[in-house]
């Protein structure tokens, strides 16, 4: 799929040194269809979903309209997955990252663009749906944070609990799977620790592990600054 989409992104050269108007995708003149980002292949009876976190703000109202649209069909799992790789190649290709920031583009130029670019990589009609209201509300420098939103809501689907652990390099094998059985022992069963290694040389030394809402700091960074802290403060002679 990352192939595809990287044969894709001359799409957006061309959308973009284009002169003639291109007309809005025929699936945008149905308010009903842009909004709920379904198909037409939807089923007539449409199954209740209940979003597994409340979510808030541009980005959680965006994410959470995918989640249910996404779960109606059964394609949770392949909509995170192109959401995920559509965001990688915007990062990872200047011009396809400014056009994505670039709201003085027309708006038919963004929609044509993002149309084109997801059928080329064969994307599922509910992710190219949704990438096309982005496009067409001038929301896709939002991408970014509604993606990492909707990876929320999968994981919480999917009793995944989070956990990020910095250190200067990347844990051996044998440490990784030692600290997940640590922080899988402290969630219990019914739940998985996801666990993701970030590499931050500013700590210095250590571990940071970031888990249910709760932060563990043993990095040197944090010792030192606390070192400094006790050296500069004044000694009480009584207390000795």
């Amino acid at each position: 799929m990352a192939s595809r989409l990287r044969s894709a992104l001359p799409l957006i050269n061309r959308a973009l040194t284009s002169s003639q108007r291109s007309s809005v995708p025929r699936i945008l003149a149905n308010p009903e269809v842009s909004r709920n980002f379904a198909t037409k292949a939807a089923p007539p009876k449409e199954k209740k979903v209940k979003v597994p976190l409340a979510l808030y703000g541009i980005s959680g109202n965006y994410s959470s309209a995918l989640y249910i649209a996404a779960t109606k069909l059964n394609l949770l799992d392949k909509v995170e997955s192109e959401l995920l790789d559509f965001l990688e190649a915007s990062k990872n290709t200047p011009t396809f990252a400014l056009f994505m920031k670039d709201l003085s583009v027309r708006k038919d130029t963004r929609v044509k663009a993002i149309t084109d670019i997801c059928t080329h990589a064969k994307f599922s009609e509910v992710t190219r749906n949704f990438l096309v209201v982005l496009a067409e509300n001038g929301r896709l420098p939002h991408l970014e944070n509604i993606t990492k939103r909707f990876t929320e809501l999968t994981m919480a689907y999917r009793g995944e609990v989070k956990a990020i652990v910095t250190t200067v390099i990347e844990l051996p094998a044998e440490e990784e799977k030692e600290l997940k059985e640590t922080l899988q022992s402290l969630i219990g069963k019914g739940k998985k620790v996801h666990l993701e290694q970030k590499i931050d040389p500013s700590i210095l030394g250590g571990i940071v592990v970031e888990f249910s809402q709760k932060v563990f700091d043993a990095s040197i960074r944090t010792r030192a600054r606390q070192m400094e802290r006790f050296l500069r403060d004044p000694i009480n002679i009584d207390n000795l």
